[in-house]
This record gives structure tokens, C-alpha cells and sequence, in this order.
């Protein structure tokens, strides 16, 4: 049996964040959370941040405090025990493996995307 080490601020995120999608999803929350909810949950899964990344420890700072803290007053927005219960079901999928026939079918996608911006461009260009 594999021993755990402790688990990284980054994994809890991501776990948390899934976990935050299934509860803002579930008829059992109010429309208040559901609606703050799915507003944590775009902030964590969106490229663009209120502080940039490229800022040295600023950048990610507001990453491991707006995200935490957003999820935080989401699960206070809940009923007692659905949180945990979709947190259980986000850390189990967590551990599953990725899919490589998920990986092979993205890079196809983006391999026939490039060779389209290049034959467009090609023909702009003859």
C-alpha cells in the first residue's frame, strides 16, 4: 500500500473547486450559493486573475487567498454536510488516472486547428 504524503495547497484547491462546481450544481443549494458558487468556481478554473501571475509573490498569492477564502463563505452558504459530501466525490475523482485517449484526442484537435491557421495563412500569403 502506497503511503500519502501531506497533501499540497494546490491539490486542496483543485478538489476543493470541483467540489464547489458539484454543490453549486445540486438542487439542495439555494439559489444564493449556487449563484456564488459557480462565481468561485469560474474565478478558480479562469486564465485571467485579478493579479497577475507574472507578479512575483503577489501573483500567486491572491490564488491561495481568493480562491480559499471564496470557498470558504461559499460552504457557510450551504446546508450542513453537502459540502463534504461533494468534496468526497471530487477528491475520489482526483485520484483516478487521466485518460490518454483524452490526452491523444486534445492534441489532434489543436494539430488540425494549427495546420488550419497555416493553410489559411498560406493562402493569404501565395
Amino acid at each position: 500500500m502506497k503511503k500519502k504524503g501531506p497533501v499540497s495547497l494546490a491539490h486542496r484547491i483543485r478538489v476543493d473547486a470541483h467540489a464547489a462546481w458539484l454543490s453549486a450544481r445540486d438542487p439542495r443549494t439555494p439559489w444564493y450559493a449556487r449563484a456564488f458558487g459557480l462565481l468561485v468556481t469560474a474565478y478558480a478554473l479562469s486564465p485571467i486573475d485579478l493579479i497577475p501571475d507574472f507578479i512575483p509573490v503577489l501573483g500567486l498569492l491572491d490564488d491561495a487567498i481568493f480562491i480559499p477564502a471564496g470557498i470558504w463563505l461559499f460552504v457557510k452558504m450551504l446546508p450542513p454536510g453537502l459540502f463534504e459530501e461533494h468534496r468526497a466525490t471530487a477528491a475520489a475523482a482526483a485520484e483516478r488516472p487521466g485518460s490518454a485517449w483524452g490526452a491523444v484526442i486534445v492534441l489532434l484537435i489543436w494539430l488540425l486547428a494549427a495546420l488550419l491557421v497555416a493553410r489559411l495563412f498560406g493562402l493569404w500569403f501565395d
